[in-house]
């Protein structure tokens, strides 16, 4: 009897095929001064095609301002977007991960902490930030392939 297996496993292992971070990161890593203003934060974040940033301080991450820590640290509090510095309404510390942790533990990972993105730390170094979207992509990706092949029962 043929049958579509549909399985998809969490854990990040099938088949003897691991999916890690490295696979499915976004290396558009974008960093900003702690004293820059929000306004000016918005501006890099449209330019850059992303919605959260490294903050940094003497070149070291100290924090991430997200779209959302401005929305409800400074616009929802009706402070200045020109005035207020993203120190001031950054999240911190970063949550970071290995790009060779599996794709199942940068989930668990997120669930833990409550956040949405997590940074890659490779060598002492952000190299990469990986998302729940991002992870949800990759795991549909795996579904769909998975749902396409057919075994014998």
């Amino acid at each position: 009897m043929n049958c579509t297996l549909f399985f998809l496993f969490i854990g990040s292992v099938f088949l003897g095929i691991t999916v890690r971070v490295r696979d499915v990161m976004d290396t558009n890593v974008v960093r900003v001064k702690e004293n820059e203003t929000a306004a000016e934060i918005i501006r890099k974040m449209l330019a850059s095609g992303v919605w959260s940033v490294i903050v940094e301080r003497d070149q070291l991450p100290i924090g991430v301002i997200t779209e959302r820590d401005i929305i409800r640290r400074a616009i929802a509090k009706d402070y200045s977007l020109d005035q207020i510095e993203v120190k001031d309404i950054m999240s911190f510390p970063l949550i970071t991960i290995s790009p060779d942790a599996s794709v199942g533990e940068a989930m668990e990972l997120m669930t833990e902490k409550n956040v949405r993105r997590l940074f890659v730390l490779e060598n002492g170094k952000i190299t990469g930030r990986i998302t729940q979207t991002e992870l949800f992509h990759s795991n549909l990706d795996v579904m769909l392939s998975l749902s396409s092949m057919h075994y014998q029962i």
